[in-house]
């Protein structure tokens, strides 16, 4: 245990706990702070690449993460009018002798749990809860955080782990926040006995539409049913009652298969959720302070990569952070260049597939017959560049 300053982490999320543990096992004091008032994560589904699995493993937390997993035999997308497959991932056998690993989906709270008991763990590890981040000073030496309560912390460097609408990112970005991209989601998990016997349960399924897609696939052991209704709106923030949202949703799903509208009247609609993005930025970093996960590199859920790509972040970031033995710009600069290219084709390639998964009309026919002729191993190359995981600094 070492008798300096700690690195200061702002938020406690998945990025933030796996770059808390990242440092702490290399033997770094860590301060990890939480605006909320207790830990935890949002209580849904979460889909893990293999490209994940390297970093569990320098995480020291594999096979606890694995423990949890459902592994599907399939990734399939459907078309959400006749139901017919458009494209799939075999993520079988062949999937796991091509990339190492597996891919699997998993409760996010239990992902997140896995971190959190890790990282307690570690004496040099702090966590700090109801402790919102609120701006930061640096000189030569140090920085401050100030937190919303007037809270003065000094640390040797400050990571922004606090998501999509980051104010570390604010205090040096300046930019606008987050830009909607005309799309809502609604989340809910049910009990797998209340889910109808004809509806598919053990693969991932992204059902897509002409504006509208649903993703399904099972958690805790097959215990539990995810579901995720996605579809565009021109009233992104709209608050109504949850009979005013079920009225829209079967409106909007109205030509969606029959097995979408079975899902779609078990889910929970009490909240729904904004979809936006950021555009990619090459500058992660000022001085002492630095941005990890969704406050650096927000994506869409084209690719269920935004989780991946925090991991990948903040083992990069911890190996970046020792081999530069505390010249921190010098780390955050290595840091860059191994992570914003790599980043910022995940957030461009999604956009992509975002539209890919939605078109209608002839575009759809047009989508279905190309994808028909693909082969498992056309798909596998198109996914190569992901999959295959990235190369650790050293």
């Amino acid at each position: 245990m070492r008798a300096e300053r700690p690195i200061i982490i702002a938020g406690a999320g998945l990025g933030g706990a796996a770059l808390a543990l990242a440092l702490a096992r290399r033997g770094r004091s860590v301060l990890l702070v939480e605006a909320a008032s207790e830990l935890g994560a949002i209580g849904y589904g979460i889909q893990l690449g293999p490209n994940v699995f390297p970093m569990f493993r320098e995480l020291g937390v594999e096979a606890e993460v694995l423990a949890h997993c459902h592994f599907p035999p399939n990734v399939l997308m459907l078309d959400a009018l006749d139901g017919s497959q458009v494209t799939r991932v075999h993520t079988g056998a062949a999937f796991v002798g091509r990339y190492r690993d597996p891919y699997v989906a998993i409760h996010r709270a239990d992902l997140h749990q896995c971190l959190i008991d890790a990282c307690r763990k570690h004496e040099n590890l702090t966590i700090l809860t109801s402790t919102e981040f609120a701006t930061y000073e640096q000189t030569a030496d140090l920085v401050r955080m100030i937190a919303a309560d007037g809270r003065t912390f000094e640390g040797a460097a400050l990571i922004g782990a606090d998501g999509l609408g980051s104010k570390v990112r604010a205090s040096f970005v300046g930019e606008q926040p987050p830009v909607p991209i005309g799309y809502v989601a609604h989340r809910t998990i049910v009990p797998m006995e209340r889910v109808p016997a004809h509806v598919r349960r053990d693969e991932v399924i992204l059902w897509g539409g002409p504006g509208f897609h649903i993703v399904q696939y099972p958690l805790r052991n097959k215990s539990l049913f995810n579901i995720v209704a996605v579809f565009r709106t021109d009233n992104l923030h709209e608050r109504a009652d949850e009979e005013t949202y079920r009225s829209i949703l079967m409106r909007t799903y109205a030509d969606a298969h029959p097995t979408m509208l079975d899902m779609l009247r078990m889910m929970n609609l009490e909240r729904r959720w904004v979809i936006a993005d950021r555009d990619p930025i090459r500058n992660w970093s000022d001085g002492r302070v630095a941005l990890l996960g969704d406050a650096a590199h927000p994506t869409l859920q084209s690719y269920a990569q935004g989780a991946c790509m925090a991991f990948e972040d903040a083992v990069v970031l911890g190996r970046c952070i020792a081999l530069a033995d505390d010249d921190f710009l010098a780390a955050f600069k290595r840091y860059e260049q191994e992570r914003v290219l790599r980043t910022a084709r995940v957030i461009l390639e999604s956009r992509t597939l975002w539209d890919f998964y939605h078109l209608g009309g002839i575009a759809r026919d047009v989508r279905n017959a190309a994808c028909a002729r693909r082969t498992d191993e056309d798909v596998y190359r198109c996914l190569d560049w992901i999959y295959e995981g990235v190369e650790l600094p050293s």
